[in-house]
C-alpha cells in the first residue's frame, strides 16, 4: 500500500476563535510524522454539528485523506458532539475501534469510562474520533494503531487476507 494521507480536524469552540492554541493537531501530526504518514490538511472548527458534519463530508467526498482524525468533542458535555456528528456521515461504523481506545485508556484513568469516541467509513476513508488533549489523543491513537493500516488497505479495496496478520 502507498503512504497514508491523513487529516486532522481539531473541534475546539477557543481554538476555533483564536483564545486557544491548538495543541492536540500538532501533537497528531507529529505522531503520524514519525510512522511515516503525511498530514495533508489540518484545521479548526467549533464544536458544532453542522460544520463537523460539512467538513467530515467534504473531506471524505474529495478523498483528500486515507485517514481521517478528529480530536475534541468526545466527552459528554452539551457542546460535544463529534460521535454523532461522525455517524451521520459514515455509511459503515467500526464500534472495536471506540472500544479498544476506551480499554486502552481505562488502564490510564478512570474517565475513559465517559468517552464517547466513534469510528466509522465514509467512501474510502477512515474517521477516528480521539479525545480532545494531546495526551489523550495520541495514547487512543496509539492503542489502535495496530490495525489502521489493514484498515485503510481494505477501504481502499486491498485484497489481503486478515487471517495470521496479527496471530500470537
Amino acid at each position: 500500500m502507498s503512504q497514508i494521507r491523513a487529516a486532522i480536524l481539531t473541534l475546539s469552540d477557543k481554538g476555533s476563535r483564536g483564545e486557544r492554541v491548538d495543541e492536540s493537531g500538532p501533537a497528531l501530526s507529529s505522531w503520524l510524522a514519525e510512522r511515516g504518514v503525511k498530514t495533508v490538511h489540518a484545521h479548526v472548527i467549533p464544536d458544532e454539528y453542522e460544520q463537523i458534519v460539512e467538513v467530515l463530508t467534504d473531506w471524505a467526498d474529495r478523498d483528500i485523506a486515507d485517514l481521517i482524525l478528529t480530536t475534541g468533542g468526545t466527552g459528554v458535555s452539551p457542546r460535544d458532539v463529534t460521535p454523532e456528528a461522525t455517524a451521520q456521515v459514515c455509511s459503515r461504523m467500526i464500534p472495536g475501534l471506540g472500544e479498544l481506545m476506551r480499554q486502552e485508556s481505562l488502564k490510564i484513568t478512570p474517565m475513559a469510562a465517559l468517552s464517547r469516541a466513534a469510528a466509522g467509513i465514509r467512501h474510502q476513508s477512515l474517521i477516528i474520533n480521539l479525545p480532545g488533549s494531546p495526551k489523550g489523543a495520541v495514547e487512543n491513537l496509539a492503542a489502535v494503531w495496530p490495525v489502521i493500516g489493514h484498515g485503510v488497505e481494505k477501504i481502499r479495496g486491498g485484497q489481503e487476507d486478515c487471517a495470521g496478520r496479527f496471530d500470537r
